[in-house]
């Protein structure tokens, strides 16, 4: 498959959120499209193949889950910079690394297990490498919700979905702050690198877990409840399919005014990701990050002006670090299931 047609174009738009939690969900999926089973079942596949897919199944929250996420740092002169990605890729807590065109210019998702071992991951990789890491933590979630839409013509867009604040988001997490059961290990352990492409996936795991299809199905739907998972269904790759201008728009705002700012900026359709993260002075004075898409560098510019028109006078200060390569995008992995922390 080296182009998108209508039929993958529907998959796409229509089966990242919701994938269904049944017996045989690919059929019913077929039943929503007009389409066969096995028609469903092979356009997954193909757009997997083709790159047009990242992947195809749970993504799980791992701090909801106990273990640490933190968004890190480095500035790397231009001799060391590859030596040094591979160096960091190497490192299995390192779930999606970019370049970016700043002083700092490589940007890395950490995820572990447990909360308490980022400290630890984060001093290996300064050792290994020999250069300082800068750890940015999440202080508050404004926004996380990535939609795309893709059009009959081939243009490519984001498009809205529910967004939910920092407050709302503490609720959720005081409210369910129980750890997974070893059962729900099993199930994160055997479903966090994708489901199975076949009638019956719940199937498929379960016996790979030794429980029923039921029982899957239903810590499934426990942790979608509980926000352990965020959604279940395609993971759209924005790059391949188009959406080439992806910027990292950085804000500097007044910190008691950052939370109401975040969630106005979270509200806008084309901001994928809204978070409050510590400022690292001198090098660093933002505290809020909205990753923007567009589908080129022009579009994302207009975007980044409507946040600054709308910020007013209360932006400080702002800029955007274009992603100019992608050197490891896995997703989060977790060995054992998760930790808790």
């Amino acid at each position: 498959m080296s182009a998108i047609d209508a039929v993958a174009r529907r998959i796409i738009n229509d089966l990242q959120i919701g994938f269904p939690l049944s017996e045989q969900p690919f059929a019913e999926v077929a039943g929503w499209l007009g389409l066969d089973e096995a028609t469903v079942i092979q356009q997954v596949e193909s757009l997997l193949a083709a790159g047009f897919l990242s992947r195809f199944g749970p993504l799980f929250n791992a701090e909801q889950l106990g273990g640490g996420l933190t968004l890190a740092a480095m500035a790397l002169p231009e001799p060391v910079f590859e030596t040094v990605a591979a160096t960091v890729n190497a490192f299995p807590e390192v779930a999606h690394n970019y370049a970016r065109e700043h002083l700092l210019n490589m940007w890395f998702v950490l995820a572990t297990e447990r909360a308490d071992e980022m400290e630890a991951v984060i001093a290996r990789i300064e050792k290994n490498t020999g250069y300082p890491v800068f750890n940015l933590p999440k202080l508050a979630e404004y926004h996380l919700g990535f939609k795309l839409q893709l059009g009959p013509a081939g243009e490519v867009d984001t498009v809205p979905i529910e967004t939910h604040g920092a407050e709302n988001d503490a609720t959720r997490c005081a409210a369910w702050s129980l750890e997974p059961s070893a059962e729900e290990r099993a199930v994160i352990a055997a479903t966090q690198e994708g489901l199975p492409l076949c009638p019956r996936p719940y199937h498929a795991v379960a016996e790979l877990v030794g429980m029923t299809a039921d029982q899957v199905i239903a810590h499934l739907a426990t942790m979608l409840e509980r926000r352990w998972i965020r959604r279940i269904g395609v993971v759209p790759n924005h790059y391949r399919l188009g959406l080439k201008g992806n910027g990292m728009s950085v804000w500097d705002l007044p910190d008691e005014k950052v939370s109401l700012l975040g969630e106005r900026i979270a509200s806008l359709g084309f901001v994928s990701h809204c978070y409050r993260r510590p400022r690292r002075l001198p090098e660093w004075p933002f505290n809020l990050f909205a990753m923007v898409h567009g589908a080129d560098r022009a579009v994302v510019d207009q975007r980044v002006a409507i946040i600054a028109d709308l910020l007013g006078a209360e932006n400080r200060g702002h800029m955007v670090l274009y992603s100019s390569r992608i050197l490891k995008k896995s997703g989060l992995r977790l060995k054992n299931g998760v930790g808790h922390g």
